[in-house]
């Protein structure tokens, strides 16, 4: 009994999985799914892409969190959609979670929608969110073991985004042992060393984001 309703469960998310991905398809809507620890400067990450991306990119923003609509806010002062996922005690964002969030979303003006998923680097990366690109993103004042520790996210991730670079010289971390770690469990991986505060890297990563967005709505 136990092992079929876990079997429902893991078919209810697929399904949910899937009707994103046809959706947003439909709407050529490009789909980005934010993965990290917590601290690690998505939300900070997406705030300096949408003031980047600002007349290029119609970009909308679902937030998850277990509690409180904080980021959603922080993202709304930008002038773009954003809507709060609190997922309560779950770890990580479910598919009908999303699907339901995208009703509040008007995909019919957005290009680009940034998925940031609750802090966390084991959970999420076992459910997909029917997004296109998967990013993990790792700050420098976490320590350059994670891909060691947690390789799922590593291994299931299109991009690695190293943040707070400009932290570097304060911090034991090092850069070139997370990208061997990374590329050890997914050689595919693209790696991007970023500072959203100084800007250092920012633009070539957003330039990969864009060329990816172009290549599904083209």
């Amino acid at each position: 009994m136990k092992v079929d309703i876990e079997r429902e469960i893991q078919q209810s998310a697929e399904d949910s999985a899937r009707r994103i991905r046809e959706l947003l398809a439909a709407r050529k809507v490009f789909a980005v799914n934010l993965i990290s620890s917590p601290g690690s400067g998505k939300t900070t990450l997406i705030e300096a892409a949408i003031d980047a991306m600002r007349g290029k990119k119609r970009i909308a923003v679902i937030e998850g969190d277990i509690e409180t609509d904080i980021d959603a806010a922080r993202i709304r002062k930008h002038g773009v959609q954003a809507h709060q996922i609190n997922t309560r005690s779950s770890c990580h964002i479910q598919p009908f979670l999303l699907l339901a969030a995208l009703d509040h979303i008007d995909l019919d003006k957005t290009d680009l929608l940034f998925v940031e998923n609750v802090g966390n680097l084991v959970c999420p990366a076992e459910v997909p969110l029917g997004e296109d690109v998967r990013i993990v993103a790792l700050s420098v004042t976490e320590g350059d073991e994670k891909p060691l520790k947690y390789p799922l996210v590593f291994k299931t991730s299109d991009l690695l985004v190293i943040t707070k670079t400009d932290l570097l010289p304060h911090v034991k971390f090092d850069p070139d042992r997370v990208k061997i770690a990374a590329r050890a469990v997914n050689p595919g991986i693209e790696i991007f060393e970023i500072s959203a505060v100084t800007g250092y890297g920012l633009p070539a990563f957003l330039r990969r984001i864009e060329t990816l967005c172009d290549r599904k709505n083209g």
